[in-house]
C-alpha cells in the first residue's frame, strides 16, 4: 500500500491518529496521509509502528512515548508540535483508549498546540458490534487489576452502573476473570471477542459461568475484550417480569433479551422465552 501524499503541507500541531488493530488494511487513506506529513511520529513501541510505516512505504522519525519516558518526553514533543505537525499513535488502535497519551493532548492545549484527531478502529467498539448486547450505553472500563482484592474492588464498583460494560484482557488471565465477573456481578450474559479483524477473529457469547468454564480449559490466544451486559432489577411480581423483559426486548433482539433477563433473574431460559414470546404476540 503506498501512502496517497498530503494535499497541502500539514499545519503545525499534534495529530492523533488511530490505526489498525489487526488488519493493516484497516488504515484510512487520511491516516496514512497524515503520517506521510508529520515531522515526527510519537509511538508506543517504534519497532511496531515501524511494521505499519514499512506497510504504508513511508518513512518518518520516530521517537518513543510510553508510561515510562513519557513525562521526560512530553515537554519536548509539545515545542515540537508548536512548530511543526507532531503525530501521536499506539501499538494498535486509538490513542489514549488503554493507552498513554491524555496527559500530553492536556498539556499541549494549555500551551496553545492545536490538536487534531485521526479516528479509525477501537477494539473495545469494534466488540461492542460483534457482542449481540446492547450498545445504547456502555462503560469501557479498561483492563482490571491483576491482584483479586484490586481487582474485585474494581469490579463492585462497576456492579451497579446500568450499561453494557467492556473491558480489555490477556489471553492467559481471561479464565480467571470471567469467573471474577460472575462472582462480584452474578450470571450476566457476555461475549469474549479475540484478534479483532485478524485471521483467527472470534467471539463467542454464553453466560459469565459458561464463559469461564471454557476458557478455563483452554485460554484464549492474543487480544481479547470481555462485554458484559449490564443489570436487570430482580422483579417482584409477574408484572414485573414483564416490565423487566419488554424492557430487555425493545433494546436488543429476542433471544439476546431473553439470554439476559434469565441469567440476570436466574430463571429458566425457556420460561422466561415462553413469556417473551407472548409479550411479543400480544
Amino acid at each position: 500500500m503506498q501512502s496517497p501524499p498530503p494535499s497541502a503541507p500539514l499545519p503545525p500541531g499534534l495529530y492523533i491518529v488511530a490505526t489498525p488493530i489487526g488488519n493493516l488494511g484497516d488504515l484510512s487513506p487520511r491516516a496514512a496521509a497524515v503520517l506521510s506529513g508529520v515531522a515526527l511520529i510519537a509511538a508506543e513501541d517504534t519497532r511496531v509502528t515501524a511494521k505499519l510505516l514499512t506497510h504504508i512505504g513511508i518513512k518518518v522519525p520516530m521517537t518513543p512515548y510510553h508510561d515510562h519516558n513519557a513525562d521526560a518526553v512530553r515537554p519536548g514533543l509539545i515545542v515540537r508540535a508548536l512548530a511543526e505537525p507532531v503525530a501521536l499513535v499506539s501499538d494498535a488502535g486509538t490513542p489514549l483508549i488503554s493507552d498513554p497519551g491524555f496527559k500530553l493532548v492536556r498539556d499541549a492545549r494549555a500551551a496553545g498546540v492545536t490538536v487534531v484527531t485521526i479516528p479509525g478502529p477501537c477494539a473495545a467498539v469494534a466488540a461492542l458490534t460483534l457482542a449481540g448486547l446492547p450498545t445504547d450505553r456502555f462503560l469501557f472500563a479498561g483492563f482490571l487489576p491483576a491482584k483479586a482484592a484490586a481487582r474485585d474492588a474494581a469490579i463492585d464498583e462497576v456492579a451497579n452502573v446500568r450499561a453494557t460494560l467492556v473491558f480489555y484482557e490477556a489471553g492467559p488471565r481471561t479464565a480467571t476473570t470471567l469467573a471474577a465477573l460472575a462472582a462480584r456481578l452474578g450470571d450476566r450474559p457476555a461475549a469474549v471477542a479475540r484478534e479483532i479483524s485478524k485471521r483467527f477473529e472470534e467471539t463467542v457469547d454464553g453466560t459469565l459461568s459458561s464463559l469461564a468454564a471454557r476458557y478455563a480449559a483452554a485460554a484464549p490466544r492474543g487480544e481479547v475484550v470481555l462485554v458484559v451486559g449490564g443489570p436487570v432489577a430482580v422483579p417482584a411480581t409477574a408484572a414485573d417480569l414483564d416490565a423487566v423483559l419488554a424492557a430487555a426486548m425493545a433494546r436488543a433482539p429476542l433471544s439476546a433479551a431473553v439470554a439476559e433477563v434469565s441469567a440476570a433473574l436466574g430463571l429458566p431460559r425457556s420460561a422466561v422465552y415462553a413469556r417473551a414470546l407472548d409479550l411479543r404476540d400480544a
